[in-house]
């Protein structure tokens, strides 16, 4: 079974510099890649070295919630590292971009406005590169189906992954037709994510595709509660070598095996980032020492 975590943040704070151990664990659990993608200026280079260290991918972007840190410069930085990293075959996106309108402050002016204007202007910056998008879109699926089709035009489509998908339906369907794949992580192993299983067993299957946001959105298995960290009880650690586990959730609502769910959605991932393919087709067999590179580019 070969594995890709479609959205892992490796460069995160909480992994420090243990990121190359955590890369090799998934590695072992059958992780054959990971798309790792920038939030800020800041993490372009750092996230290009991993990559290229852990024979993974990397994506370039400013996410919405660093947009109150953000100058129109960043968007310049951006352009320009896009431009400078053009022939890099492991550069596969623009991400992670997108809105935000979970965080009260982002919701109303000015910042409502700003992370609109950073989205739309790097929806542009994808186009203008020949990129796909890895889109965030928590409570703002149609203020991003929106930017998705007025920079796109009539009968645009895309490449590109909705990273952590939690909408409706018809929400999904949407993406679906522009040309999206949907990201499912750890939010899906809950038994109270009723309307997001339902999402996982009713969509097409070749719309869905795996991930963990590592350190991020942990599965049930990981998760403790405010009071149960309150009471001293510490969050494991969400990594990559979560997603098979996570895959086999998946499989199980499903009703397939989980060695299917794997070929499949390596298969829907390589469609949504086209520059996946021919790396992947080069991969080391899982837990190979070659695997994983001593030497940053």
């Amino acid at each position: 079974m070969r594995w890709v975590d479609t959205h892992c943040h490796l460069n995160a704070a909480e992994f420090g510099p243990l990121d190359q151990a955590v890369r090799a664990q998934a590695a072992i659990n059958n992780v054959v890649h990971c798309v790792l993608p920038a939030v800020q200026v800041s993490d372009f280079e750092v996230v290009r070295a991993l990559a290229h260290a852990g024979s993974d991918s990397y994506a370039l972007g400013i996410h919405p919630l660093r947009v109150r840190s953000a100058t129109d410069d960043d968007l310049a930085q951006l352009d320009a590292a896009l431009m400078q990293h053009a022939s890099d075959p492991r550069l596969v996106a623009v991400g992670e971009i997108g809105l935000d309108f979970f965080d009260p402050d982002l919701c109303v002016s000015p910042w409502r406005e700003r992370q609109t204007y950073f989205y739309q202007e790097q929806l542009k910056l994808a186009q203008r590169h020949g990129l796909p998008v890895i889109l965030h879109s928590r409570r703002s699926v149609d203020q991003v189906l929106q930017g998705l089709r007025r920079v796109a035009g009539a009968g645009g489509r895309w490449h590109g992954i909705a990273h952590a998908f939690n909408g409706s339906l018809q929400q999904a369907q949407a993406l679906i037709d522009l040309g999206l794949k949907l990201g499912f992580g750890g939010a899906v192993t809950f038994e109270r994510a009723q309307q997001l299983r339902r999402l996982a067993v009713s969509l097409p299957l070749e719309g869905i595709v795996l991930e963990t946001d590592a350190p991020d959105m942990p599965p049930h298995w990981l998760y403790t509660t405010a009071e149960q960290r309150a009471a001293g009880q510490s969050q494991g650690l969400n990594t990559p070598a979560e997603l098979p586990r996570i895959g086999a959730v998946v499989a199980a609502l499903r009703g397939m095996a989980v060695e299917e769910l794997a070929e499949v959605t390596t298969h829907n991932a390589m469609a949504a980032l086209p520059r996946l393919r021919p790396l992947l087709a080069t991969t080391n067999p899982p837990g190979n020492p070659s695997t994983i590179n001593t030497q940053a580019p």
